[in-house]
């Protein structure tokens, strides 16, 4: 009886600390999360820098304004660009379960990363896999199909990555250890990719973890020394000018800042179209997260002020936090409500892209993370639903407004398009506005 009397009380202990030592993790995390200079900043820099106003003027077919007119105003689509990888379209393993990948996907997102790392894209010389119905390789479904996809819901595409020559990822067949050779293959893929898709894709990470390659030269394959130069001039003379060319880092962004920083400077400086900088953010340590030792917010505010200096939009690319363990959804949650909000408050900020939309869907033993927005059977974690009521609720303008004596209405809103209805005698009159970061905002509705 004394026996089983202290497994009881041992297990009861061990149950005690261990969630007291959870719950003091929370207790930092939203310290640091709730410190009013931080969540003021947030919230003030959102409604600053995500919202415009709209001034709409109403006449009549003759040009008299029009007064008391009633308007609803609904927010259709974000000009901000919401994102995830699109690596896993039509490959899971029940139509039910694509069915429910895809429903959840296009209800989150307006932006989807599409995969070209070369190794599987060419994985035979002269063959490249763009067709739909090329050979099956997971996490690596053929572009044409994923575009065709992202056109028929509305989804802007972006391209991952023309040049990431990690020798893991690059065909058997390129010149590893001549640094001229690979540079002549690497103009044939890029004129091959240019030629298929510079008028349907306008967003590419051109060069991918550059600092890596520097740090561990041996898992590359070998490039000349003007190697990221020639990337970006090459790739801008064979993408439309309005093509959006991204470097795109690893963690070093928040690890090696200035040199991270040096990479744009250098490449603007040599008149280079650069038009991004891409930051990836695998927080596969969660544990230190909540306790405040990995990516606390004053550090972000930190780096993304240095970055902002810089002058260029800012991507977060590639964004993993593990849902894995006890409790483990919730605190995943948690984690991404206050980055989202975060992030979205960041002025040069122009789009987050989650990494891996379902559990079991990532690469190799990041499948350990559990760092899906989906459990492994497609239905919403609690970060998806907290993502879906920041995106499609928080941050969504819908009011009703009336104009003044003088035809005169006006709101501000979250950048994006906008339905409005007009109410008057009979069927309602519809149009279409869009609210941009860059635009007048002024426009004009015959009735």
């Amino acid at each position: 009886m004394k026996k089983w009397f202290r497994t009881i009380v041992r297990f009861q202990l061990l149950t005690f600390l261990s969630v007291s030592w959870v719950n003091a993790q929370e207790t930092i995390f939203d310290r640091l999360w709730t410190d009013p200079q931080v969540a003021d900043n947030i919230t003030r820099d959102i409604e600053q820098y995500r919202k415009g106003d709209a001034a709409i003027e109403f006449i009549d077919k003759k040009g008299n304004h029009v007064s008391k007119v009633l308007i609803d105003v609904h927010q259709q689509t974000h000009e901000f660009l919401f994102g995830c990888n699109l690596f896993v379209l039509g490959q899971l393993q029940t139509p039910e379960l694509n069915t429910k990948y895809e429903t959840a996907f296009a209800k989150l997102f307006n932006f989807a990363t599409i995969p070209f790392y070369w190794g599987d894209l060419e994985p035979e010389e002269g063959k490249p896999r763009f067709m739909e119905g090329s050979s099956f390789i997971w996490r690596r479904p053929p572009p044409d199909q994923l575009l065709k996809w992202c056109k028929e819901h509305n989804i802007t595409p972006k391209g991952h990555c023309l040049m990431y020559v990690k020798s893991m990822f690059m065909p058997s067949w390129t010149a590893k250890d001549d640094p001229e050779k690979l540079i002549s293959q690497s103009a044939k893929h890029i004129d091959e990719i240019a030629q298929r898709y510079k008028n349907d894709i306008f967003y590419w990470d051109v060069t991918n973890e550059e600092i890596q390659r520097k740090n561990n030269p041996k898992e590359w394959h070998m490039v000349p020394g003007n190697y990221l130069s020639w990337c970006f001039k090459y790739a801008g003379s064979k993408f439309a000018k309005k093509t959006v060319l991204i470097h795109n880092e690893a963690h070093q962004v928040f690890t090696d800042t200035d040199n991270y920083i040096a990479i744009f400077s250098r490449l603007k400086k040599e008149g280079l179209p650069v038009g991004g900088m891409g930051a990836q953010m695998h927080a596969y340590d969660r544990e230190a997260m909540l306790n405040g030792e990995l990516h606390p917010p004053k550090q972000q505010f930190d780096v993304f002020s240095r970055l902002g200096k810089v002058n260029l939009p800012i991507y977060m690319t590639e964004i993993t936090v593990p849902g894995r363990g006890d409790n483990g959804a919730v605190l995943q949650a948690k984690i991404v409500k206050n980055l989202y909000r975060f992030w979205f408050s960041i002025p040069n900020m122009a789009g987050i892209t989650w990494w891996n939309l379902g559990d079991l869907t990532a690469f190799r033993d990041e499948n350990k993370a559990m760092g899906g927005l989906l459990d492994n059977e497609m239905n919403p974690k609690p970060a998806y639903e907290t993502l879906d009521q920041l995106i499609n609720h928080e941050w969504k303008t819908n009011l009703k407004i009336s104009s003044d004596s003088h035809g005169n209405a006006r709101f501000r809103g979250f950048y994006g398009k906008y339905k409005i209805t007009i109410k008057q005698k009979g069927k309602p009159i519809e149009r279409e506005i869009n609210l941009t970061k860059t635009g007048s905002n002024k426009f004009v509705i015959q009735l």
